[in-house]
């Protein structure tokens, strides 16, 4: 039997993305390996090219039972006529952010709901029931899917004055920014703190996410930005001209839709995000000023980890800058242009109290559509051995003010003042 080109040039796309799953599948047999090389190849003929979405599989003896859907539908079930809510997207968001694997009875009703008949896929060998194999099966699937995260952090870096720059310099302060952020991903990574961060490109700028959805991880994709801006802040005192951007930053947690896009005639391996956190942030950077690091209000669940149990925790956003601030010292130690880091205080911002107190201020902007947004002010300094300080984001003072209209003092945090 003879492959064609574009045959063996999938087979090969197929073997290099279970190589980046190797730590589930190094146990398999080579059947096993083959068996699900052969699934994916069919996998990726059912997508085509992106033209259909694998909603949800179940297993039988010779082979699966699958739903596919063509791309455009997805949007349909949610939609009315007129393009507005029809009331199904509840239900579309919990099928798409639950597992993937049903049961038959389940796959059926669903096949129902959404009036489309289940392709039957069948195998060279059938599927072992052992959990390694059947994990892949379900990542392979999400591949060819788009799966809904309820509570997505994701961090935004933004670029001033980026569109009155001529080409070369727009290139090499892209260059600059993703040089910072490959050092704080490495920095980080030398403090053995777990990190897996995926970036999409603005245009001007990188939204940022890690893809672990733990309470830790976004904790540490908080202090990636703070490392971020430190290393390009350290740049731009260095720098002549327009080599080092000058920032500013958004942090948030909302809802996200995640997809795997093209990349040739294959999905790509990591996902790309679109949704209520990406337009948010998108909103919240018009309105920051240069410098600035605005964190969205939010109220989101996060999965807490303590040893081996697993919990829930309600967080906003100034109960988790409390929690990212204790925890900042786990970043103690690491070097800074040559220089060790003894401390790092982040906060967010507010009036100060007779009582040495400072309040924590509730911002309320306007984004381009007229809809009123609210957000707070950050900042962070890092103070380093036999060097001056690093001060991040901009004081509370500096605000215009327009902007510092509403206080939150039910809720208190001790902050520097600097």
């Amino acid at each position: 039997m003879s492959l064609s080109d574009s045959g063996l040039f999938q087979l090969a796309s197929v073997g290099s993305y279970l190589d980046a799953l190797s730590s589930i599948t190094d146990g398999m047999s080579l059947r096993e390996r083959s068996n699900l090389i052969h699934l994916d190849r069919c996998l990726h003929a059912l997508w085509g090219l992106g033209a259909n979405v694998l909603l949800n599989w179940s297993p039988r003896d010779d082979g699966l039972e699958l739903l596919v859907v063509p791309h455009y539908a997805i949007a349909g079930y949610a939609c009315d006529e007129a393009g507005g809510n029809s009331g199904s997207e509840p239900f579309l968001r919990s099928l798409l952010s639950g597992p993937r694997r049903l049961d038959s009875a389940q796959l059926q009703k669903v096949a129902r709901l959404l009036q489309v008949e289940a392709t039957f896929l069948p195998l060279q060998h059938p599927l072992s029931q052992n959990e390694a194999q059947q994990k892949i099966v379900e990542r392979i699937i999400r591949r060819y899917g788009i799966t809904y995260v309820p509570s997505r952090a994701v961090a935004l870096f933004d670029i001033v004055g980026f569109g009155l720059l001529g080409p070369l310099a727009q290139m090499t302060q892209l260059n600059s920014l993703s040089y910072s952020m490959n050092s704080a991903q490495s920095r980080l990574g030398s403090k053995r703190i777990g990190i897996d961060f995926a970036r999409s490109t603005t245009g001007d700028g990188f939204y940022v996410w890690n893809t672990d959805l733990s309470l830790d991880a976004n904790v540490n994709l908080f202090h990636f930005m703070h490392l971020v801006l430190a290393d390009n802040a350290i740049a731009r005192s260095k720098a002549n001209g327009d080599i080092a951007p000058r920032l500013r930053a958004g942090f948030h947690v909302a809802g996200s839709y995640e997809f795997h896009q093209a990349e040739g005639l294959n999905p790509t391996l990591y996902h790309y995000i679109v949704g209520d956190v990406t337009v948010d942030l998108a909103r919240m950077i018009e309105r920051a000023e240069p410098d600035q690091i605005l964190i969205g209000d939010f109220e989101a669940e996060m999965q807490f980890l303590d040893g081996s149990s697993r919990s829930w925790v309600m967080l906003d956003t100034i109960d988790f800058v409390g929690r990212a601030a204790r925890n900042v010292e786990q970043l103690r130690g690491l070097v800074l242009s040559g220089e060790r880091v003894d401390l790092i205080k982040c906060y967010l911002t507010g009036a100060k109290l007779e009582s040495g107190e400072y309040t924590v201020r509730r911002i309320q902007i306007n984004d381009k559509h007229g809809k009123t947004r609210s957000v707070f002010n950050a900042k962070a300094n890092i103070y380093r051995r036999n060097s001056d300080p690093i001060l991040l984001g901009i004081q509370d003072t500096s605000l215009a003010p327009e902007t510092r209209r509403k206080e939150r003092s039910e809720h208190l945090l001790r902050a520097d003042s600097a």
